[in-house]
């Protein structure tokens, strides 16, 4: 285990220390944002202590935390297989295992109860041999062979990634092999030795959203530094990248520039030219299948309706003469989630009032025929272990009671067959789910999931969390937690998702009704499931909580101080709060095209309206509002979290906050930090809501 106290904190991060943007709008709390900093470090730990010290206090703190450790350390967890050519991978951690190992093993083992695994990277070794907190962040390996890979490996789980090249046959990191430094690094494979890659080359190399500016060619044996320069964006844009996309033997090369988080221009690169792709800037480039490119649009384009999935061969496009035609459209409650690709088939997994069903499309005399893949339509579906060389693929099911299981299914009937299932982690046999709707302020219904015991009273006495999300086209469905059912439900609490606007529940439209100007629409949609409940029965304001992370975390903190009678306790995790200063920090510059820019005034005048910073107030009465955030969070800067809670605290506002050192956006590295914040959480809302 590595010590990762405050006091050692800078020096095992000396290398990539963050420190606040300047901005000529500084307040009395700028002095946070120093993420390093003497100063406020000592400050961050003197707020883990009370709150901490506070917080464990509860007597059920203890059984909490054991509960959730037992969970995330279980051998009877699913192990998820991404397959690459013979063998199924997995990342594993668990007690003995804490920053976890790569391995391996064949079909026929995985099928096992007790699968016989190969170890490919231990990572605990790794991080205490180099004297690093190494996390483990992904893995892109070469096609066909897939024995060349690219592993991107964090400090502490920041977003920021070392690259390294790693055999998977030799089960060793390549000497002298691709090495990319650390930085919000994109690179991808052309072939075994040649990489395209965007990375922090150094002075004017990264966007202002701190994501590459500058996209290259790197070939093996030469320094990173002598790079073949592709393509150069703008600085304002979000990123700039390139990429190889796959059909079949193909390979398609796409260099894409990204100027707002929801429009992306692409180029073919292709015989050494660029030639521009005709395709709307905000559309969803989903793939190249059978020679046809396969987009799904935002808005409408050319005769067919937003949300639909188009398609045309791909060398027409490239030539100027491409004509798309309609491929699949949305209904007006199903939209589509994903679209996945085998050797001749597409899956479509389509989310129908929030819950999923999937449908294989063969293309049969010209038209395209559908064919049910047939699971409970109560629950959540993800394709996944597509392979254009196969007809079969796998399948995760799950809903709020039902573990996850993993089916393979067989492409030539679709009959499934159960490969893995997570054992019932909590008694579910006492417990309903129901779907309702309430009535947001503009009369649009909205959708919302209670889970809830069979015999509860409908006397509003019921302790209930609400969780909510509402932005960035993110759907949020039906989601089995054992950690919720056994320190949640289990202890007679009640938990309710809500599909509110800005969401991709409903598809584009969905997203779009709560975006800039309309960010209000996604508050005022989680205030009237909260007050739908309430008029139900199931609780009652003192017994009210609500969650949120991210842009959830916006949700929650412009919530409380909307509606601060409405709560009575708020888990408010990596949030965004301050929104004057959030493009000015870290990756916020990225999401402009979401919340508006705070720097034109017109757009600062509606933001300063919700803005939770701006907002919180000394003469309000506030539930005792419980902040979560990471100094390794290099995404969502800890400074929003921060700030608020010292101005709240100097405003006389009983606070509670906890800043993990590692874990970067995630909020925590391994399975005994996210037991001890999951603890928390939950020993503060029983504390709240009781």
């Amino acid at each position: 285990m590595f010590d990762i106290s405050f006091k050692n904190l800078k020096r095992l991060f000396i290398p990539v220390i963050i420190t606040a943007a300047s901005s000529s709008a500084a307040d009395d709390y700028q002095w946070l944002e120093e993420v390093l900093g003497e100063q406020p470090l000592a400050w961050v730990e003197a707020q883990n202590s009370r709150s901490v010290a506070h917080i464990t206090a509860y007597p059920g703190y203890q059984e909490l935390y054991e509960n959730t450790l037992e969970i995330l350390n279980s051998d009877a967890r699913i192990p998820d297989v991404s397959k690459r050519g013979d063998y199924y991978y997995n990342f594993w951690q668990d007690a003995e295992h804490v920053r976890g190992i790569m391995r391996r093993t064949t079909l026929e083992e995985y099928r096992k109860e007790s699968p016989a695994w190969e170890t490919v990277l231990d990572l605990d070794a790794l991080a205490a041999s180099e004297g690093m907190a190494w996390v483990y962040k992904g893995v892109d390996c070469l096609f066909p062979d897939y024995e060349l890979c690219l592993i991107d490996l964090s400090v502490g789980g920041a977003d920021a990634v070392v690259t390294r090249e790693f055999n998977m046959t030799s089960k060793s990191f390549v000497e002298g092999g691709f090495h990319v430094p650390e930085s919000k690094s994109r690179t991808s494979w052309m072939d075994k030795d040649t990489l395209f890659v965007g990375t922090d080359f150094g002075a004017g190399s990264l966007t202002d959203s701190g994501y590459p500016r500058i996209t290259k060619i790197w070939r093996r044996g030469t320094p990173l530094a002598e790079a073949q320069t592709l393509y150069e964006g703008n600085a304002d844009s979000v990123s700039v990248t390139a990429y190889t996309l796959r059909d079949g033997d193909k390979a398609h090369y796409v260099v894409q520039e990204t100027p707002s988080f929801f429009s992306t221009q692409r180029w073919a690169y292709r015989d050494g030219q660029m030639i521009s792709l005709n395709i709307p800037l905000d559309a969803s480039l989903l793939g190249i299948f059978q020679d046809d490119i396969f987009i799904q649009l935002k808005s409408d384009w050319q005769g067919m309706p937003q949300g639909a999935i188009i398609h045309a061969p791909y060398d027409a496009l490239i030539g100027g003469s491409a004509e798309f035609s309609l491929f699949i459209a949305p209904a007006e409650r199903a939209s589509i989630d994903a679209i996945n690709f085998t050797g001749s088939s597409i899956l479509v997994t389509w989310l129908d009032n929030v819950r999923s069903r999937v449908e294989r499309y063969r293309r049969v005399d010209g038209q395209w025929q559908a064919s049910p893949v047939e699971f409970p339509s109560n629950g959540a579906i993800s394709v996944f272990n597509t392979d254009r060389d196969s007809e079969d693929f796998f399948v995760r099911y799950q809903d709020f009671l039902s573990p996850p299981t993993v089916y393979r299914v067989d492409g030539s009937n679709l009959q499934n067959e159960r490969l893995k299932g997570l054992p019932a982690m909590f008694d579910a046999s006492g417990y309903v789910v129901e779907q309702f709707e309430s009535t947001s302020t503009d009369s649009t219904k909205i959708p919302y999931f209670v889970v809830r015991g069979k015999d509860i009273t409908l006397d509003g006495s019921n302790p209930t969390l609400m969780y909510g999300y509402g932005g960035f086209e993110i759907s949020y469905g039906p989601n089995y937690s054992a950690t919720t059912g056994r320190n949640w439900l289990d202890r007679g609490g009640v938990y309710v998702l809500a599909n509110i606007r800005g969401g991709g529940e409903f598809g584009p439209k969905w997203h779009q009704a709560a975006l800039l100007h309309n960010r209000h629409k996604a508050f005022e949609d989680f205030e009237s499931v909260a007050e739908d409940l309430i008029a139900r029965g199931i609780t009652s304001s003192p017994h009210l909580g609500m969650q949120g992370g991210s842009n959830g975390g916006l949700l929650v903190g412009s919530v409380f101080t909307r509606r601060p009678e409405l709560f009575n306790a708020v888990v408010c995790q990596v949030p965004l709060l301050d929104m004057q200063r959030y493009n000015k920090l870290l990756a916020g510059a990225s999401w402009m095209a979401e919340y508006g820019n705070p720097d034109i005034a017109e757009d600062w005048e509606y933001i300063q309206t919700y803005s939770p910073y701006h907002n919180v107030k000394a003469d309000v009465e506030y539930p005792r509002v419980f902040f979560t955030t990471s100094t390794r969070d290099d995404r969502v800067h800890p400074g929003h979290a921060r700030k608020m809670v010292a101005k709240m605290t100097d405003m006389g506002h009983d606070v509670l906050y906890f800043e993990n050192t590692e874990g970067g956006h995630a909020g925590s590295a391994n399975n005994e930090q996210r037991a001890r914040v999951t603890a928390l959480m939950y020993a503060y809302l029983w504390e709240e809501l009781r």
